[in-house]
């Protein structure tokens, strides 16, 4: 298990079956934003220092938390997530048990959607995670926004303005940061020290 963080400027990560096109590379260059592709699929996301949380997994096929089922096999980092933010005192939170859920704008936008093992409070997505599975065991990669506005992200999408507000109104509930999620004093802390907050929580909740 690995707590990860972005180093440098921020990123807009594309999917693997993303085309370089979806980005609007002249604004990402005016904004400092690098535009990469990530190996898993999905849609567009936008990372950066301090602005997310990570947690990432690699688990041996021999490995007790193998399952190979590719839908239960995230439930238990999903279960993992739900245990940390609980004790951080989040409440409504549950973890996604079945299929893939695509929403109207899963191919654009990486958390616009609900996928096995993540984890959402009410209709909002928290936490996403992203599994590659090979004869050797499975690499799963889970991150959770420290606040949400999809404003930024789409800035630097090549949309047309009217497409660009509408995916603004869709999305902006559809997903909450942990921050948002928290009590005080965790919620009124910077940036850093609800990040620090999360991260010693998810460590205590490993398995």
């Amino acid at each position: 298990m690995t707590l990860c963080a972005v180093r440098g400027p921020r990123a807009v990560v594309l999917g693997s079956t993303q085309s370089v096109e979806v980005a609007d590379h002249e604004q990402a260059g005016r904004s400092g934003v690098e535009v990469v592709h990530r190996s898993s699929g999905g849609g567009a996301v936008l990372v950066g220092p301090v602005e997310q949380v990570w947690l990432e997994a690699w688990i041996p096929s021999r490995d007790e938390l193998w399952d190979d089922d590719v839908i239960s096999s995230s439930w238990w980092l999903g279960e993992t997530w739900k245990r940390a933010l609980e004790g951080l005192g989040a409440s409504g939170l549950r973890v996604h048990r079945g299929r893939a859920i695509r929403g109207d704008w899963s191919d654009v936008v990486c958390f616009a959607g609900v996928g096995p093992g993540e984890v959402t409070a009410g209709t909002a997505k928290v936490v996403g995670i992203a599994q590659r599975r090979t004869r050797q065991g499975a690499r799963l990669q889970s991150m959770a926004p420290l606040w949400w506005d999809p404003a930024p992200l789409l800035a630097v999408l090549a949309l047309d303005p009217e497409r660009a507000r509408q995916a603004h109104d869709a999305l902006r509930d559809e997903v909450i940061g942990v921050g948002a999620l928290l009590p005080p004093p965790h919620r009124d802390a910077g940036p850093g020290s609800v990040l620090l907050a999360v991260e010693d929580a998810l460590i205590a909740a490993l398995p």
